[in-house]
């Protein structure tokens, strides 16, 4: 998928995006093995929030699973990239992470560090996603992934949430994690949301 890109000695960030169930866990997980393959040392992290499949592990739908350091805050990141080697820093579901995380990927990309970070792109009502924007704006790569829509089968941008089997208010909390008992993708046509 970005096999063709050509990275640079100087740093740069990689955003994937794309509604749940668009393969963006394990697109990070394919690029970060593949840097191991080439003796890279990675960094690998994961919110402590998405604790859906592993604490432990950034763990795709499909099951494909990568080692990783569990994190409460951006604030946690950064003490590692201070105080650790390596060459590529890697983000599942950056988007739990807040505000500060731009800062530090900026500033690991800006040592020479090949960033990757992985989450979606815009919430359940269809809006842009706390910090994803601002990564987007300021990185070198963006790969927007789509799933297939679980109402008409057309490729899906949008994450519908479902409460008791109906579509999620637009007044409901942002943050709910949770996987096929609360989540599908859907296109534009198909996404809904009760205001």
């Amino acid at each position: 998928m970005m096999d063709f890109i050509e990275y640079s000695k100087n740093g740069s960030i990689e955003m994937i995006v794309g509604p749940m169930y668009a393969g963006k866990s394990e697109e990070l997980i394919r690029r970060v093995n593949r840097s191991k393959i080439a003796n890279l040392k990675v960094l690998s992290f994961k919110p402590a929030i998405d604790s859906r499949y592993s604490t432990e592990h950034i763990t795709s739908h499909n099951g494909k699973q990568l080692e990783c350091i569990s994190v409460t805050s951006a604030s946690e990141v950064l003490k590692y990239i201070e105080s650790e080697e390596f060459d590529v820093l890697a983000i599942d579901e950056v988007q739990f992470l807040g505000e500060d995380i731009v800062d530090i990927c900026q500033k690991a990309a800006n040592m020479g560090k090949r960033v990757i970070c992985s989450g979606l792109d815009m919430d359940f009502r269809g809006e842009p996603f706390q910090v994803v924007p601002s990564l987007m704006a300021i990185a070198e790569y963006i790969t927007k992934l789509t799933a297939v829509c679980m109402k008409c089968k057309m490729p899906a941008t949008r994450t519908q949430r479902i409460v008791n089997g109906q579509p999620a208010k637009y007044d409901d909390p942002i943050i709910m994690v949770g996987a096929k008992e609360s989540y599908e993708a859907r296109c534009r046509a198909c996404h809904e949301v009760i205001k």
